[in-house]
């Protein structure tokens, strides 16, 4: 009987330690794959950190699963077939030099030998012109500062003064000023706001060069005036091109940080946002529009669409889902970062074969057939991308649905993101105007990320909110094929004498803009 006792505690006792011990193996390996895990994230961050930005693919081999053909030609094997020898000239190449310096106005400076100098040094006969040698150089000629000096003559009656009660008083004509009781001119509030919101130099910067002209103009006055233009000359502008972004039913929408330092009742060093929205490619004029706002709130994408219908291309962010009247538009390009991301973290030669290279690769598919498709119609690109494209997207959630019991990894994170994206990505498939990738946007809200790393902040709500107008206004002009400062200097010398109505004509897509400030 005791004997049974203890055989019956021994087993139970082996039981427990069985069970402890495959408890202890799988958080081993838990623990390895988290630690797996951070590996990787340290390997991604320090690429992101010290490594290239590009996600060009470098190993074009690895579309081979979608064209055999291609993949498994080899270019050097022989072949026998009888070859013809054929030879041909070519005009040589004249270099681009020509080319680059086509739209300048040009100078052209002769140099002659004098009347008495035109005598041969051999024998003193006469010396005719044999030919002639041609250079070109690009003169730079830095800007000029003069003051303009705006006299208003007044004309008085003198028989009425001496004759009559009332003496009419006549004022010659003159145009408005920009800002009244100030030194600002429509070139120098146009010149102020190209440096710090096209070549990024921050006001302080712009202080110390005026100075160095022999200015005394202090940042101050150049915020104050910049804001000021903003909102009395460019907010109305503004307005205009929202009205006509709206009519669009494909936009593009995303949005970055931004700090504003005095903003009431919150820190410093709090997070604000810029908000960006703009049209698409099958629009008929781009418009780029920023907007600042003091939170990431989903309230203020949906109170900018209140009343509109359409695609909007977005990023993952949930905030825009909650927009009444939009069709959210997935990112491709989001979703094969992740795949990049997820190859690049591993070392070179691990690479070939790995469920990250096979990810990476079906979305390079995509993108390549989009290539295809540039210059179809948007019903015949709606038809291919149903016929060929839309197959591979479907291929590639069923390959990453079947990897459910995966390790945590930074492929099993791309794999989830294309799992969750996929209501929204498969929206591409809708309509041939909708575009593969968010990449529109993310490329118009790149000067605005480009500045902020010179200016850093902006003071005050004012200021946010002018930066934004300023922003959109020269953006959008550049996307319209003017020269910014030509039409900033446009608007701030016509604005001050118009009336509302002539807005329209002042648009950057205007016959009279086109031809007065076009590049």
């Amino acid at each position: 009987m005791k004997t049974h006792t203890k055989s019956t505690s021994a087993e139970q006792e082996n039981k427990k330690l069985q069970k402890q011990n495959v408890a202890l193996n799988n958080r081993v390996t838990e623990l390895e794959a988290l630690v797996k895990f951070y590996e990787d994230q340290i390997r991604l961050a320090t690429h992101r950190q010290f490594g290239k930005s590009s996600e060009k693919t470098e190993n074009f081999e690895q579309l081979g699963i979608f064209n055999e053909a291609e993949h498994t030609a080899d270019p050097k094997a022989e072949e026998k077939v009888n070859i013809e020898e054929i030879t041909y000239k070519r005009k040589k190449r004249v270099g681009k030099r020509a080319d680059d310096i086509s739209g300048l106005d040009v100078e052209t400076v002769n140099y002659e030998l004098k009347k008495e100098e035109q005598i041969c040094p051999e024998c003193s006969g006469a010396l005719h012109e044999m030919s002639t040698e041609e250079r070109c150089e690009v003169e730079i000629i830095p800007a000029q500062f003069v003051v303009k000096r705006h006299i208003q003559h007044i004309y008085a009656c003198r028989a009425c003064d001496k004759h009559n009660d009332h003496v009419p008083i006549i004022k010659a004509k003159a145009p408005e000023p920009v800002i009244r009781n100030s030194l600002a001119s429509p070139s120098a509030v146009a010149h102020i706001m190209i440096e710090k919101y096209v070549k990024a130099v921050p006001l302080y910067r712009q202080e110390q060069a005026f100075l160095r002209d022999g200015i005394s103009l202090s940042r101050q006055t150049m915020a104050n005036w910049v804001v000021r233009c903003a909102e009395d000359w460019l907010e109305p502008v503004y307005q205009a091109m929202k009205a006509s972004l709206l009519s669009e039913e494909v936009l593009h929408g995303d949005e970055t940080v931004v700090q504003v330092l005095r903003e009431p009742g919150r820190k410093a060093e709090t997070n604000s946002y810029e908000w960006l929205y703009r049209t698409s490619g099958c629009a008929k004029h781009p418009i780029i529009l920023y907007e600042y706002q003091p939170t990431r709130s989903s309230a203020h994408p949906k109170r900018f669409f209140d009343g509109w219908k359409g695609y909007l291309h977005t990023d993952g962010y949930k905030g825009y889902r909650e927009i009444p009247g939009a069709t959210i538009v997935g990112c491709f390009a989001h979703a094969r970062r992740k795949f990049d991301e997820a190859l690049k973290i591993l070392p070179v030669d691990q690479r070939a074969g790995t469920d990250a290279e096979k990810g990476l690769t079906y979305c390079n598919r995509l993108f390549e057939l989009e290539r295809e498709y540039s210059e179809l119609s948007p019903e015949e690109r709606y038809i291919k991308r149903l016929e060929h494209s839309l197959p591979i997207a479907e291929e590639l959630l069923v390959w990453a649905k079947s990897f459910e019991n995966y390790a945590k990894s930074a492929t099993k994170t791309a794999m989830d993101y294309y799992i969750n994206q996929w209501p929204y990505l498969k929206n591409i498939f809708l309509d041939g105007r909708l575009e593969l990738s968010n990449n529109r946007a993310e490329r118009s809200i790149k000067p605005f990320v480009i500045g902020r790393k010179n200016w850093l902040f902006s003071s005050s709500v004012k200021g946010a909110k002018a930066s934004s107008v300023v922003y959109s206004i020269i953006q959008t002009a550049i996307e319209n094929g003017l020269n910014p400062f030509k039409y900033l200097k446009l608007l701030f010398e016509t604005l001050p004498n118009s009336t509302s109505s002539q807005i329209s004509s002042l648009l950057p897509w205007s016959p009279l803009v086109q031809y007065t400030c076009k590049v």
